[in-house]
């Protein structure tokens, strides 16, 4: 029986919630596709996928949807596929969108959770300030490339956070915007300098296997212990 050890967890009546739930996953690379397997794999049933990126050879070293078949994939369909392979029941939308302050509402009342797995900052700013708005619990991943140790990540809130690089920028601008908290997961690991530009002379950053998928499995558990907590 599909999820019958985790039940045995955490119990029928949780079994139900997660079931009922629905979550949106904003960023389905190194640490968003590791959020969407945890979350599968622990009964969440219903989905909102969203990112404008395909599958390249790049990610192979990263991410859990990334193989030599999925290569020029939409990432959020090969997510979608994923998904249904492990759970025939689970309700996907897919969204190939780069989201981004000016975008249309994907939101609404029937999300249960958010999580911010994006890079771009004014993104993530974004989907803040919209979680708040319409008061679905959020979660968002702070900086995970050119780290190598896996044991640092923490779970607090944005203004407890120290030496990530992307937590101080958010810190400063939720403060501007009035935003007085936000549940991350960060690393106090000092980033390794990496020397890479792309084409367009902006930093490539550096990643491994075992780092993001950490991260991702952290918030995955975040996400379901909160919603256990939550009355239905």
């Amino acid at each position: 029986m599909k999820f019958s050890r985790t039940e045995l967890l955490i119990g029928k009546e949780n079994i139900e919630k997660l079931k009922k739930s629905k979550v949106a996953v904003f960023g389905i690379g190194g640490v968003g596709s590791y959020v969407v397997e945890g979350l599968v794999r622990a009964g969440i049933q219903n989905f909102i996928l969203v990112d404008n990126d395909e599958v390249s050879e790049s990610n192979l070293n990263r991410q859990i949807i990334a193989t030599t078949k999925t290569i020029g994939q939409s990432k959020v369909e090969a997510s979608k596929r994923r998904i249904l392979e492990i759970n025939p029941d689970a309700k996907v939308e897919s969204i190939k969108e780069f989201f981004m302050p000016d975008s249309e509402d994907i939101l609404d009342d029937t999300v249960t959770y958010i999580v911010d797995s994006i890079d771009t900052i004014t993104a993530k700013i974004e989907l803040v300030i919209r979680a708040k708005k319409l008061n679905i619990p959020i979660i968002s991943s702070m900086g995970t490339g050119n780290k190598l140790e896996p044991t640092r990540f923490e779970v607090t809130d944005i203004y407890k956070t120290s030496v990530c690089p992307l937590a101080k920028v958010m810190r400063k601008e939720l403060k501007k915007r009035g935003i007085e908290k936000l549940k991350v997961v960060y690393s106090k690991e000092e980033p390794i300098k990496i020397d890479c530009k792309n084409e367009n002379g902006k930093p490539v950053p550096a990643s491994i296997s075992f780092v993001p998928s950490v991260a991702g499995l952290i918030i995955a558990g975040e996400v379901v212990k909160d919603i256990m907590e939550m009355k239905f």
